[in-house]
């Protein structure tokens, strides 16, 4: 399966649609917002450019998209009024995803978003000639997207544990997967599946540091926002657990005889959550980077008044996933298998908590 031709995020605004299931992502993205902002501020105030380049790497769609250009160029707008007594730049900001991403959700609300935004620029004070420019650039960021040296700042939440493929190592001779009917890295997996998802992430990890390195400026910085792992054991009670019940999950289906052990047996994730030393050392490696600020953060349980916990979880990954699965097992297993993982998952929650980590990396480009 081709991730570059399959994978994307639902798209629209209906039940299942990214757009109505990210609010775990936005969450966790608020809790670091200061990060990030602070991150843009700095380097906007080492730099002060005329025009500023910013690109959002794997993008997505849906308001989550344009909130955070609203606050990015607030944060630029507000140093350059009460710090620096100069008109703010102008900002050329770039949105990038696969091309399979639903990029006509995002164009088809830039007008009013436009508006908005000018009418609270003029309300905060902003009388300067000041454009903002966005566009939307497909590709996969696991290479060359930008020409060089044309971004002063790169932000990404929640790309960068997806991976450019599903890597050739879970498979034999024969291609049939080793992986023992998991989806990913498991208690029953060999050390052969663990060793093939860290080796497809070096090399794209290092490929995306490369690329990122021609594209930024001298002392330009990218905020890399991901789901991670606490060290360098592959099976915690956190993000390859949600991993293990998504296979259980299959595994009520196959009981159920809504679809075959084979085909589960023939589908594996392009998911890798690295470690923190595995992504320090990926850094250091390729040398053009300096790591300004690294924390490990968790998010807190997300319910709504009329959904668990685990529906929440259940639904904001099929909106990822859903594509990927229905490619490979069709679309008519969707509707139970995620509202048996919806459930496993609140079983599981009585039991023992579920703590997924995240981490937020702040890169200076030298």
């Amino acid at each position: 399966m081709d991730v570059k031709e399959v994978f994307h995020m639902n798209g629209g605004l209906g039940e299942n649609s990214y757009a109505q299931n990210s609010s775990l992502q936005k969450k966790a993205s608020d809790m670091v917002k200061h990060i990030t902002l602070e991150s843009l501020e700095e380097t906007y105030v080492s730099m002060k450019p005329k025009s500023i380049g910013i690109a959002d790497l794997g993008c997505s769609c849906g308001q989550n998209t344009l909130s955070t250009i609203r606050e990015l160029v607030e944060v630029v707008d507000e140093t350059t009024r009460k710090f620096l007594n100069i008109p703010p730049p102008e900002y050329r900001i770039y949105l990038n995803d696969l091309p399979t991403n639903d990029f006509n959700a995002i164009f088809k609300i830039l007008p009013d978003f436009y508006t908005e935004l000018n009418n609270e620029r003029h309300r905060r004070g902003h009388k300067f000639d000041s454009s903002v420019f966005i566009a939307g650039y497909p590709g996969t960021f696991y290479g060359r997207l930008f020409p060089n040296k044309c971004l002063h700042f790169i932000y990404s939440s929640f790309s960068l544990h997806w991976l450019s493929r599903v890597p050739p190592g879970l498979y034999d001779k024969q291609g049939k997967s080793i992986n023992n009917g998991s989806l990913y890295i498991s208690k029953s997996s060999p050390l052969e599946v663990s060793k093939a998802y860290f080796e497809q992430f070096q090399e794209d990890f290092s490929l995306f540091l490369r690329s990122r390195s021609k594209e930024l400026i001298v002392g330009g910085r990218m905020v890399l926002i991901l789901l991670g792992r606490r060290d360098r054991s592959h099976v915690d009670r956190g993000n390859s657990f949600l991993w293990e019940l998504l296979s259980r999950s299959f595994a009520t289906l196959v009981s159920q005889g809504d679809v075959t052990q084979e085909k589960v047996d023939q589908y594996d994730t392009h998911f890798y959550a690295p470690s923190k030393n595995e992504l320090e050392e990926e850094v250091k490696k390729e040398t053009s980077f300096e790591i300004d600020r690294f924390e490990m953060f968790e998010i807190e349980r997300n319910s709504k008044a009329c959904m668990s916990h685990g529906t929440v979880v259940a639904r904001a990954v099929r909106a990822i996933q859903e594509s990927m699965i229905s490619h490979h097992f069709g679309e008519e297993i969707l509707d139970n298998l995620f509202e048996t993982y919806g459930r496993m998952i609140d079983e599981e929650m009585v039991v023992e908590d579920i703590r997924p980590v995240s981490f937020i990396i702040v890169l200076r480009k030298l």
